[in-house]
């Protein structure tokens, strides 16, 4: 099975939370059961509902059982950095096992190297070939320069898409040949000259044809659409690795290597994106999702405070007497704001991928790494941060405004305590349900009909409609890893919360199993690029844990016992450091002596293997390739 599929269901697979979770609830739930109201800031206990008086909110100040608290953050760091670590030096493991058995691949000896100096002199293609020749004399076997095809992928997509039109009105014409079939010329087909749709179809290929003829001959002719990059291929492995992971030149920003995606990993359009436009591209994206992130709460914060019985009230008194009706109360309470928090992060993978495209990543599984980490630092500081300051301290939003740093962690810890009610529903309002619609797949469902009623014209056509695509590890990624910084947070804070967690990733765990076996189609293979991503975000999740438990307890009068919680951010920190010192370059570079034993095992195996045809054309350009499979067939 592929590593990022194997990814997702570890994160579902619960070997954090439920070793330790009925012991937290030993240890946490003897407490108190008096309760009092709080403001930010005092030191009383502070239960907003029921639910509070099984939490650290209900302790008494400078009560000893705050060790209890203390006991478990330490017993959840240590075994969450124990799996992780065991994790680390598993998948680290298996990707170089995957790297070793796996069979041959064009990605295995080929670098992406960009910015090629421009020279007077020679073209793209001979200054490349020149270069590896002399530095690389040994290795170097072929390469393929970047054309900038992006206009000539268009005209070409464009023209399987009149052809796909053209098959429709033909059998349309076969069913019933007593009429032509006959279409508007206008946007859509509902307004213009009415013509026989058959005859314009094929005169509007026949001149797509000669359009694309055109502009494939400029393409590969003129100078200005052939990019400072190229895919070098090399006749060992051994040799792709030292050319990808070293320095070229004695200049650091000419002739960068890195290693070339799989041929189905390319992202193309991005390859036509000069080199030195990307910083620019980073910088405004950059500023763009930092707005995004952070102004977003001002809408979500006014939806939320609407959806809450208050806000209703006040924005239509009338319904007062609605609102109060305890069914009705109850479900405003419990699953509008978790619903509203829906809605607005519904449309926000897609948001998100097309800013990573537009920064310029040139494959697919990159793509989906940033738009996945850009994804979970939009849950994070909304669903977390912004839920919980704008629903409990918003009146209070000039008092934290203008507190010190060093509050804080005092104002997030109190604020976080009091929003356990709302992250169970929260829990229960996207989770469960998100779990319950991705085994339906009702939004494919009605996709599909939706093009089925309107687009859909040719047998080709339902069978893209029909098509599941892939897991999409850009939005499903992040959003199981935001129920693990809320069950890491509310592990010892309130208890309550964990078997909602838990009995969410037991359905995740079934539910994308099933998916991954049955429904979803594998894009590309990374071989587990993800997980150095995914372990670092586990281990923020796990600081911030401590800081919030930290923050709370000092808001308790619990100074002899906080000091001995200091420490653990420390600890995980350096934790952190040492995973990624130890293992994170498995997934960086590729082990010289692994790729020589892969070398003499193949020379060993097949000493008559013609590597040169099997990569001189593997990364062409896909408008290219008929083309091109054409030529073959006929020298054939």
């Amino acid at each position: 099975m592929p590593f990022l599929l194997k990814l997702m269901l570890w994160l579902c697979r619960l070997k954090i939370f439920v070793p330790i979770a009925f012991l937290a609830w030993a240890i946490l739930v003897p407490v108190n059961w008096t309760s009092s109201g709080l403001k930010v800031g005092s030191a009383k206990n502070i239960t907003s509902s029921d639910i509070d008086k099984l939490s650290v909110s209900n302790v008494h100040p400078g009560s000893e059982r705050f060790w209890g608290h203390i006991v478990m953050a330490y017993c959840f760091t240590f075994w969450t950095c124990y799996v992780l670590l065991k994790e680390y030096e598993k998948v680290a493991s298996m990707r170089l096992e995957f790297l070793a058995s796996e069979k041959r691949r064009a990605d295995q000896f080929t670098v992406l190297v960009r910015n090629i100096p421009p020279d007077p002199d020679e073209s793209v293609s001979e200054l490349a070939e020149h270069f590896f020749l002399v530095h690389h004399p040994d290795h170097y076997l072929t390469h393929q320069v970047i054309y900038n095809a992006n206009k000539l992928d268009k005209l070409v997509k464009k023209k399987k898409k009149l052809q796909n039109l053209l098959v429709y009105y033909r059998n349309k014409y076969e069913r019933n040949s007593s009429k032509r079939p006959e279409m508007k010329t206008g946007w859509l087909g509902l307004w213009g000259k009415k013509v026989d749709a058959i005859d314009h179809h094929t005169e509007e290929i026949d001149k797509l044809s000669k359009e694309i003829a055109l502009e494939r001959e400029n393409v590969t002719n003129d100078p200005s659409s052939i990019m400072p990059a190229a895919f070098v291929s090399f006749r060992t492995r051994w040799g792709a690795a030292v050319c990808a992971q070293t320095q070229q030149t004695r200049d650091p920003t000419l002739w960068l290597t890195e290693w070339a995606p799989e041929p189905r990993d390319v992202y193309w359009p991005n390859l036509a994106i000069p080199y030195v436009a990307l910083t620019v591209r980073w910088l405004i994206i950059a500023g763009a999702f930092f707005f995004l992130a952070f102004f977003s709460m001002i809408p979500i914060a006014a939806v939320q405070s609407l959806a809450s019985l208050e806000g209703i009230e006040k924005a239509a008194p009338w319904l007062k007497p609605v609102v109060e009706i305890r069914f009705i109360k109850s479900l405003i309470q419990g699953f509008m704001p978790g619903i509203v928090l829906k809605l607005f992060l519904s449309f926000l993978p897609t948001i998100l991928m097309i800013m990573s495209k537009f920064e310029g990543f040139v494959s697919l599984s990159s793509l989906e790494r940033r738009a996945a980490s850009r994804y979970y630092i939009f849950l994070v500081i909304n669903v977390i941060f912004g839920s919980v300051l704008t629903g409990t301290a918003f009146e209070q939003l000039y008092f934290f405004i203008h507190q010190s740093a060093n509050q804080y962690p005092k104002i997030i810890g109190n604020a976080i305590a009091l929003k356990a009610t709302f992250f169970m529903s929260y829990i229960m309002a996207d989770g469960w349900t998100s779990l319950a619609w991705e085994i339906l797949m009702l939004k494919p469902l009605i996709i599909y009909y939706l093009k089925n009623m309107f687009l859909v014209k040719t047998e080709k056509d339902r069978e893209e409609a029909m098509d599941a695509g892939s897991i999409g590890f850009n939005a499903g990624e992040p959003r199981i890893q935001l129920y693990f910084l809320l069950g890491l947070v509310y592990a010892a804070v309130t208890p309550a919360v964990l078997p909602f967690i838990i009995i969410f990733f037991g359905l995740a765990y079934l539910v994308f199993r099933h998916q991954i076996i049955n429904v979803y189609n594998q894009e590309y293979e990374s071989a587990a690029a993800f997980w150095p991503a995914v372990h670092g975000r586990i281990l923020f999740a796990l600081v911030l844990s401590q800081i919030v438990l930290l923050g709370l307890l000092s808001t308790k009068k619990a100074a002899s016992s906080t000091p001995f919680l200091s420490a653990l951010p420390l600890l995980t920190l350096w934790f952190y450091r040492y995973c990624k010192g130890r293992y994170e370059s498995a997934f960086a570079r590729y082990p010289l002596q692994e790729a020589m034993m892969k070398d003499l095992f193949e020379r060993a195996t097949e000493p008559g293997l013609n590597l040169k045809a099997y990569l001189q054309h593997a990364y062409v350009h896909p408008v290219f390739k008929a083309s091109l499979e054409m030529t073959v067939r006929l020298r054939k």
